[in-house]
Protein backbone atom coordinates (compact mmCIF):
# COMPACT_ATOMS: atom_id res chain seq x y z
CA UNK A 1 0.00 0.00 0.00
CA UNK A 2 1.32 3.29 -0.69
CA UNK A 3 2.54 5.93 2.14
CA UNK A 4 -0.54 7.71 1.33
CA UNK A 5 -2.72 5.81 3.09
CA UNK A 6 -2.52 6.76 6.73
CA UNK A 7 -5.56 6.36 9.28
CA UNK A 8 -6.20 10.23 8.99
CA UNK A 9 -6.90 10.77 6.19
CA UNK A 10 -8.77 7.74 5.22
CA UNK A 11 -10.82 8.08 7.62
CA UNK A 12 -10.91 12.16 8.00
CA UNK A 13 -11.11 12.73 4.39
CA UNK A 14 -12.81 9.84 3.10
CA UNK A 15 -16.28 10.26 3.28
CA UNK A 16 -16.46 7.91 5.72
CA UNK A 17 -18.83 7.96 8.79
CA UNK A 18 -17.38 7.38 11.74
CA UNK A 19 -19.95 6.07 14.10
CA UNK A 20 -20.02 2.96 15.37
CA UNK A 21 -23.23 1.11 15.70
CA UNK A 22 -23.58 1.60 19.32
CA UNK A 23 -25.87 -0.41 21.49
CA UNK A 24 -29.13 -1.03 18.40
CA UNK A 25 -27.38 -4.20 18.06
CA UNK A 26 -27.26 -5.21 21.51
CA UNK A 27 -26.37 -9.06 21.95
CA UNK A 28 -26.76 -9.32 18.33
CA UNK A 29 -23.09 -8.57 18.27
CA UNK A 30 -21.60 -11.23 20.00
CA UNK A 31 -19.17 -11.75 16.84
CA UNK A 32 -19.03 -8.59 15.82
CA UNK A 33 -15.41 -6.67 16.82
CA UNK A 34 -14.60 -2.83 16.61
CA UNK A 35 -11.63 -2.31 13.64
CA UNK A 36 -8.62 -2.63 16.27
CA UNK A 37 -10.25 -6.08 17.50
CA UNK A 38 -11.16 -7.45 14.46
CA UNK A 39 -7.94 -6.24 13.04
CA UNK A 40 -6.16 -8.75 15.88
CA UNK A 41 -8.82 -11.46 15.25
CA UNK A 42 -7.88 -11.18 11.35
CA UNK A 43 -4.22 -11.96 11.42
CA UNK A 44 -4.59 -15.63 12.63
CA UNK A 45 -3.51 -17.24 9.89
CA UNK A 46 -0.76 -16.58 7.67
CA UNK A 47 -2.06 -18.21 4.22
CA UNK A 48 -5.90 -18.19 4.98
CA UNK A 49 -7.40 -15.65 3.23
CA UNK A 50 -9.15 -12.99 5.37
CA UNK A 51 -12.50 -11.70 4.90
CA UNK A 52 -14.23 -8.10 6.31
CA UNK A 53 -17.80 -7.18 6.46
CA UNK A 54 -20.58 -4.68 7.27
CA UNK A 55 -23.76 -7.21 8.83
CA UNK A 56 -25.98 -5.80 5.26
CA UNK A 57 -27.14 -8.84 2.49
CA UNK A 58 -24.89 -6.89 -0.13
CA UNK A 59 -22.39 -9.14 1.81
CA UNK A 60 -24.50 -11.91 1.01
CA UNK A 61 -22.27 -13.30 -1.59
CA UNK A 62 -18.70 -13.79 0.52
CA UNK A 63 -21.17 -14.80 3.76
CA UNK A 64 -22.80 -17.67 1.73
CA UNK A 65 -19.65 -19.33 -0.07
CA UNK A 66 -18.10 -19.46 3.56
CA UNK A 67 -21.08 -20.69 5.09
CA UNK A 68 -21.84 -23.52 2.34
CA UNK A 69 -18.54 -24.75 2.04
CA UNK A 70 -17.55 -23.15 -1.29
CA UNK A 71 -14.38 -21.57 -0.83
CA UNK A 72 -13.18 -25.06 0.51
CA UNK A 73 -14.84 -27.16 -2.40
CA UNK A 74 -12.76 -24.68 -4.44
CA UNK A 75 -9.42 -25.22 -2.59
CA UNK A 76 -8.56 -22.15 -1.40
CA UNK A 77 -8.57 -21.44 3.16
CA UNK A 78 -10.49 -18.61 4.65
CA UNK A 79 -11.33 -17.84 7.62
CA UNK A 80 -14.24 -17.20 9.57
CA UNK A 81 -15.61 -13.31 8.13
CA UNK A 82 -14.74 -11.00 10.43
CA UNK A 83 -17.88 -8.30 11.39
CA UNK A 84 -17.41 -4.80 11.28
CA UNK A 85 -19.29 -2.30 12.76
CA UNK A 86 -19.17 0.91 10.04
CA UNK A 87 -17.36 1.37 6.39
CA UNK A 88 -14.53 3.54 8.36
CA UNK A 89 -13.21 0.42 10.83
CA UNK A 90 -13.99 -1.62 7.40
CA UNK A 91 -11.92 0.43 5.35
CA UNK A 92 -9.17 0.86 7.90
CA UNK A 93 -8.91 -2.78 8.42
CA UNK A 94 -8.42 -3.07 4.52
CA UNK A 95 -5.88 -0.86 4.28
CA UNK A 96 -3.77 -1.56 7.01
CA UNK A 97 -3.53 -5.24 5.56
CA UNK A 98 -5.88 -6.95 8.51
CA UNK A 99 -8.14 -8.16 5.88
CA UNK A 100 -7.90 -9.30 2.30
CA UNK A 101 -11.19 -9.14 0.81
CA UNK A 102 -13.90 -6.95 1.65
CA UNK A 103 -17.22 -5.68 0.34
CA UNK A 104 -17.30 -1.76 -0.41
CA UNK A 105 -19.35 1.13 -1.35
CA UNK A 106 -18.56 1.36 -5.35
CA UNK A 107 -17.79 4.90 -5.62
CA UNK A 108 -14.96 4.51 -2.72
CA UNK A 109 -12.58 2.21 -4.59
CA UNK A 110 -12.36 4.91 -7.05
CA UNK A 111 -11.43 7.68 -4.11
CA UNK A 112 -8.49 4.84 -2.84
CA UNK A 113 -7.22 4.43 -6.21
CA UNK A 114 -6.98 7.37 -7.49
CA UNK A 115 -6.57 9.89 -4.28
CA UNK A 116 -4.98 7.65 -1.88
CA UNK A 117 -3.14 5.31 -4.21
CA UNK A 118 -4.17 2.17 -3.06
CA UNK A 119 -3.20 -1.08 -4.85
CA UNK A 120 -5.98 -3.10 -4.71
CA UNK A 121 -8.69 -3.93 -7.48
CA UNK A 122 -12.20 -4.58 -7.73
CA UNK A 123 -12.89 -8.13 -8.87
CA UNK A 124 -16.42 -8.56 -9.02
CA UNK A 125 -19.37 -7.07 -8.00
CA UNK A 126 -21.64 -8.28 -5.22
CA UNK A 127 -24.45 -7.70 -5.84
CA UNK A 128 -26.86 -5.32 -7.89
CA UNK A 129 -29.99 -2.93 -6.59
CA UNK A 130 -30.87 -3.94 -2.57
CA UNK A 131 -31.58 -0.21 -1.58
CA UNK A 132 -34.17 2.15 -0.61
CA UNK A 133 -34.84 5.19 0.32
CA UNK A 134 -36.73 4.86 3.64
CA UNK A 135 -38.79 8.51 5.22
CA UNK A 136 -40.68 8.67 8.55
CA UNK A 137 -44.35 7.00 8.51
CA UNK A 138 -45.63 10.77 9.00
CA UNK A 139 -44.11 11.80 5.38
CA UNK A 140 -46.71 10.39 2.47
CA UNK A 141 -44.84 13.03 0.11
CA UNK A 142 -41.19 14.22 -0.80
CA UNK A 143 -41.78 18.16 -0.55
CA UNK A 144 -42.53 17.45 2.97
CA UNK A 145 -38.72 16.71 3.28
CA UNK A 146 -38.39 20.69 2.74
CA UNK A 147 -36.32 21.51 6.05
CA UNK A 148 -35.35 17.95 7.12
CA UNK A 149 -32.60 15.51 7.54
CA UNK A 150 -31.56 12.65 5.82
CA UNK A 151 -29.06 9.98 6.46
CA UNK A 152 -26.23 8.01 4.03
CA UNK A 153 -24.22 5.78 4.83
CA UNK A 154 -20.88 7.55 3.53
CA UNK A 155 -20.57 10.38 1.01
CA UNK A 156 -18.80 8.41 -1.67
CA UNK A 157 -21.99 6.23 -1.94
CA UNK A 158 -24.54 5.29 -4.50
CA UNK A 159 -27.37 6.17 -2.07
CA UNK A 160 -25.30 9.32 -1.73
CA UNK A 161 -25.61 10.04 -5.54
CA UNK A 162 -29.24 8.69 -5.80
CA UNK A 163 -30.86 10.56 -3.75
CA UNK A 164 -29.76 13.83 -4.61
CA UNK A 165 -31.25 12.97 -7.71
CA UNK A 166 -34.84 11.94 -6.08
CA UNK A 167 -34.44 15.44 -3.92
CA UNK A 168 -33.91 17.18 -7.08
CA UNK A 169 -35.86 15.63 -9.29
CA UNK A 170 -38.76 16.71 -6.35
CA UNK A 171 -38.00 20.34 -6.70
CA UNK A 172 -35.81 19.77 -3.36
CA UNK A 173 -31.55 21.07 -2.70
CA UNK A 174 -29.26 18.87 -1.06
CA UNK A 175 -27.29 20.69 1.31
CA UNK A 176 -24.66 19.52 3.62
CA UNK A 177 -23.06 21.24 6.60
CA UNK A 178 -25.79 23.68 7.73
CA UNK A 179 -29.40 23.10 8.65
CA UNK A 180 -31.97 22.95 6.17
CA UNK A 181 -33.84 25.77 5.18
CA UNK A 182 -37.77 24.72 4.95
CA UNK A 183 -38.41 28.20 3.05
CA UNK A 184 -35.64 27.53 0.56
CA UNK A 185 -36.70 23.86 0.29
CA UNK A 186 -33.53 22.33 1.48
CA UNK A 187 -32.98 19.32 2.58
CA UNK A 188 -29.69 18.31 5.15
CA UNK A 189 -27.62 15.02 4.14
CA UNK A 190 -25.58 13.71 6.75
CA UNK A 191 -23.67 10.47 7.11
CA UNK A 192 -24.83 8.11 9.68
CA UNK A 193 -23.85 4.12 10.41
CA UNK A 194 -26.51 2.00 9.07
CA UNK A 195 -27.52 0.51 12.59
CA UNK A 196 -27.45 4.21 13.72
CA UNK A 197 -30.49 4.55 11.46
CA UNK A 198 -33.67 3.52 12.41
CA UNK A 199 -33.34 4.27 15.84
CA UNK A 200 -32.54 8.16 14.68
CA UNK A 201 -35.24 7.71 12.68
CA UNK A 202 -37.84 6.72 15.63
CA UNK A 203 -37.11 9.68 17.87
CA UNK A 204 -37.41 11.98 14.85
CA UNK A 205 -33.77 13.17 14.61
CA UNK A 206 -33.70 12.18 10.67
CA UNK A 207 -36.74 12.18 8.39
CA UNK A 208 -35.78 9.61 6.33
CA UNK A 209 -32.53 7.61 5.10
CA UNK A 210 -31.36 5.66 2.46
CA UNK A 211 -29.64 2.58 2.83
CA UNK A 212 -28.74 -0.78 1.73
CA UNK A 213 -30.71 -3.61 2.78
CA UNK A 214 -32.04 -4.96 5.45
CA UNK A 215 -32.14 -2.05 7.28
CA UNK A 216 -35.41 -0.77 4.79
CA UNK A 217 -36.67 -3.89 5.40
CA UNK A 218 -36.27 -4.06 8.95
CA UNK A 219 -38.16 0.15 9.37
CA UNK A 220 -40.71 -1.49 7.51
CA UNK A 221 -41.31 -4.71 9.27
CA UNK A 222 -41.28 -2.43 12.40
CA UNK A 223 -43.29 0.38 11.56
CA UNK A 224 -40.23 2.58 11.71
CA UNK A 225 -40.17 3.84 8.22
CA UNK A 226 -42.02 3.86 5.04
CA UNK A 227 -40.01 3.05 1.88
CA UNK A 228 -40.64 5.51 -0.56
CA UNK A 229 -38.78 4.64 -3.24
CA UNK A 230 -35.87 1.64 -4.35
CA UNK A 231 -32.55 2.78 -5.44
CA UNK A 232 -32.35 0.10 -8.39
CA UNK A 233 -35.71 1.96 -9.43
CA UNK A 234 -33.39 4.99 -10.19
CA UNK A 235 -30.31 3.43 -11.68
CA UNK A 236 -30.98 0.05 -13.36
CA UNK A 237 -29.27 -2.57 -11.83
CA UNK A 238 -26.43 -0.99 -10.36
CA UNK A 239 -23.59 -2.20 -7.94
CA UNK A 240 -24.31 -0.99 -4.67
CA UNK A 241 -21.08 -2.87 -3.21
CA UNK A 242 -18.45 -4.31 -5.12
CA UNK A 243 -15.68 -7.18 -3.79
CA UNK A 244 -12.47 -5.79 -3.47
CA UNK A 245 -9.01 -8.26 -3.39
CA UNK A 246 -6.05 -6.45 -2.13
CA UNK A 247 -3.09 -6.77 -5.49
CA UNK A 248 -0.79 -9.26 -3.17
CA UNK A 249 -3.75 -11.87 -3.32
CA UNK A 250 -4.31 -11.19 -7.01
CA UNK A 251 -0.64 -12.34 -7.50
CA UNK A 252 -0.33 -14.83 -5.00
CA UNK A 253 1.20 -18.30 -6.87
CA UNK A 254 -1.32 -21.16 -6.69
CA UNK A 255 -4.92 -18.93 -8.16
CA UNK A 256 -5.72 -18.70 -4.96
CA UNK A 257 -7.30 -15.06 -6.16
CA UNK A 258 -9.14 -17.50 -9.06
CA UNK A 259 -10.67 -19.99 -6.69
CA UNK A 260 -12.04 -17.52 -4.25
CA UNK A 261 -13.74 -15.77 -7.07
CA UNK A 262 -15.27 -19.09 -8.08
CA UNK A 263 -16.51 -19.87 -5.00
CA UNK A 264 -18.18 -15.80 -4.75
CA UNK A 265 -19.62 -16.46 -8.16
CA UNK A 266 -21.04 -20.10 -7.25
CA UNK A 267 -22.63 -18.21 -4.08
CA UNK A 268 -24.39 -15.61 -6.42
CA UNK A 269 -25.94 -18.50 -8.02
CA UNK A 270 -26.97 -20.11 -4.93
CA UNK A 271 -28.38 -17.10 -3.56
CA UNK A 272 -30.00 -16.01 -7.20
CA UNK A 273 -31.53 -19.34 -6.78
CA UNK A 274 -32.70 -20.43 -3.17
CA UNK A 275 -33.18 -17.20 -1.54
CA UNK A 276 -35.29 -18.66 1.55
CA UNK A 277 -33.03 -20.76 2.14
CA UNK A 278 -29.81 -17.89 1.80
CA UNK A 279 -32.13 -15.61 4.22
CA UNK A 280 -32.28 -18.53 6.73
CA UNK A 281 -28.50 -19.36 6.53
CA UNK A 282 -27.22 -15.91 7.08
CA UNK A 283 -29.64 -16.12 10.05
CA UNK A 284 -28.84 -19.41 11.40
CA UNK A 285 -25.29 -19.04 11.32
CA UNK A 286 -25.08 -15.08 12.97
CA UNK A 287 -23.85 -13.81 10.00
CA UNK A 288 -26.24 -10.99 10.32
CA UNK A 289 -27.77 -9.50 13.39
CA UNK A 290 -30.57 -8.45 12.30
CA UNK A 291 -34.25 -10.37 13.16
CA UNK A 292 -34.96 -13.36 10.54
CA UNK A 293 -37.98 -11.54 9.46
CA UNK A 294 -36.06 -8.56 7.98
CA UNK A 295 -33.42 -10.82 6.41
CA UNK A 296 -36.24 -13.16 4.31
CA UNK A 297 -37.61 -9.72 3.47
CA UNK A 298 -34.79 -8.38 2.36
CA UNK A 299 -33.56 -11.25 -0.22
CA UNK A 300 -37.53 -11.70 -0.90
CA UNK A 301 -39.39 -10.12 -3.81
CA UNK A 302 -42.04 -7.73 -2.93
CA UNK A 303 -43.33 -6.08 -5.75
CA UNK A 304 -47.16 -6.10 -5.29
CA UNK A 305 -46.42 -4.56 -2.17
CA UNK A 306 -44.84 -1.76 -3.39
CA UNK A 307 -46.10 -1.38 -7.13
CA UNK A 308 -47.34 2.26 -6.49
CA UNK A 309 -44.01 3.73 -5.68
CA UNK A 310 -42.08 2.23 -8.37
CA UNK A 311 -41.78 3.63 -11.76
CA UNK A 312 -39.84 0.94 -13.91
CA UNK A 313 -41.65 -2.23 -13.63
CA UNK A 314 -39.60 -3.76 -15.80
CA UNK A 315 -36.48 -3.31 -14.12
CA UNK A 316 -37.04 -5.20 -11.13
CA UNK A 317 -35.38 -2.53 -9.02
CA UNK A 318 -36.76 -3.41 -5.91
CA UNK A 319 -35.14 -6.88 -5.69
CA UNK A 320 -31.84 -7.58 -4.15
CA UNK A 321 -30.33 -9.37 -7.24
CA UNK A 322 -27.14 -11.13 -7.43
CA UNK A 323 -24.71 -10.61 -10.96
CA UNK A 324 -20.90 -10.61 -10.43
CA UNK A 325 -20.10 -9.18 -14.20
CA UNK A 326 -18.91 -5.23 -13.88
CA UNK A 327 -19.56 -3.30 -16.34
CA UNK A 328 -17.15 -0.59 -17.92
CA UNK A 329 -20.06 1.59 -18.78
CA UNK A 330 -20.99 1.15 -15.01
CA UNK A 331 -17.83 2.65 -14.03
CA UNK A 332 -17.35 5.28 -16.85
CA UNK A 333 -20.92 6.29 -15.71
CA UNK A 334 -20.27 6.32 -11.81
CA UNK A 335 -17.39 8.75 -12.63
CA UNK A 336 -19.28 11.07 -14.57
CA UNK A 337 -22.00 10.75 -11.67
CA UNK A 338 -19.63 11.61 -8.77
CA UNK A 339 -18.26 14.95 -10.04
CA UNK A 340 -21.91 15.99 -9.92
CA UNK A 341 -22.49 14.98 -6.59
CA UNK A 342 -22.44 17.21 -3.54
CA UNK A 343 -19.92 15.62 -1.10
CA UNK A 344 -18.21 17.17 1.92
CA UNK A 345 -15.31 14.62 1.13
CA UNK A 346 -12.55 15.67 -0.96
CA UNK A 347 -12.89 15.12 -4.90
CA UNK A 348 -10.14 17.08 -6.62
CA UNK A 349 -8.83 13.70 -7.71
CA UNK A 350 -12.06 13.59 -10.27
CA UNK A 351 -11.02 16.66 -11.96
CA UNK A 352 -8.72 15.40 -14.18
CA UNK A 353 -9.52 11.92 -14.09
CA UNK A 354 -9.72 10.02 -17.81
CA UNK A 355 -13.53 8.76 -16.59
CA UNK A 356 -12.90 6.20 -19.67
CA UNK A 357 -9.83 4.69 -18.53
CA UNK A 358 -10.93 3.59 -14.63
CA UNK A 359 -12.54 0.56 -15.22
CA UNK A 360 -9.15 -0.80 -16.54
CA UNK A 361 -6.92 0.77 -14.27
CA UNK A 362 -9.57 -0.07 -11.25
CA UNK A 363 -10.96 -3.73 -12.26
CA UNK A 364 -10.22 -6.73 -12.74
CA UNK A 365 -12.70 -8.57 -15.03
CA UNK A 366 -10.41 -11.70 -15.43
CA UNK A 367 -11.04 -13.78 -12.92
CA UNK A 368 -14.79 -13.07 -12.40
CA UNK A 369 -15.69 -13.91 -16.54
CA UNK A 370 -13.72 -16.99 -15.88
CA UNK A 371 -16.21 -18.26 -13.01
CA UNK A 372 -19.30 -17.35 -14.09
CA UNK A 373 -18.04 -19.22 -17.50
CA UNK A 374 -17.40 -21.97 -14.99
CA UNK A 375 -20.42 -21.39 -13.53
CA UNK A 376 -22.22 -21.90 -16.49
CA UNK A 377 -22.61 -18.89 -18.39
CA UNK A 378 -24.13 -15.11 -18.72
CA UNK A 379 -27.27 -16.46 -19.10
CA UNK A 380 -27.05 -17.85 -15.35
CA UNK A 381 -27.10 -14.86 -14.61
CA UNK A 382 -30.19 -13.44 -16.62
CA UNK A 383 -27.60 -11.69 -19.27
CA UNK A 384 -26.85 -11.89 -22.60
CA UNK A 385 -24.31 -9.32 -23.15
CA UNK A 386 -20.85 -8.58 -21.45
CA UNK A 387 -21.80 -4.45 -22.79
CA UNK A 388 -24.60 -2.77 -21.71
CA UNK A 389 -26.44 1.04 -21.43
CA UNK A 390 -26.85 2.61 -18.45
CA UNK A 391 -30.38 3.66 -17.70
CA UNK A 392 -30.78 6.10 -15.34
CA UNK A 393 -33.95 7.71 -14.44
CA UNK A 394 -35.15 9.68 -11.37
Amino acid sequence: MSSKLNRRKVLGAGGLTLAAAGATWGAHTLGAASGAEAAGRAQSTDDAIRIGYLPITDASPLLLAHARGLYEDAGVQVEQPVLFRSWASLTEAFISGSVDVIHLLMPMPVYLKYDLGADAQVVAWNHVNGSALTLSPSISNLSELAGQTVAIPAWFSLHNILVQKILKEAGLTPVIRKTADKTQNEVALIVMAPADMIPALANGTIAGFTVADPFNAAAHTSGTGTIQRFMGDVWRDHACCVTMMRSSLIEREGGAAQKFVDALVKAQVYARENRVEAAALLSEKKYLPQKPAAILRAMTDHFEEHKEIIKHPSWGGELLQFQPYPYASYTQELVQQMRNTLMDAPTDFLEDLDASAVHGELVNAELVTQAMQAAGGLGTFGLKSLERTEEISA
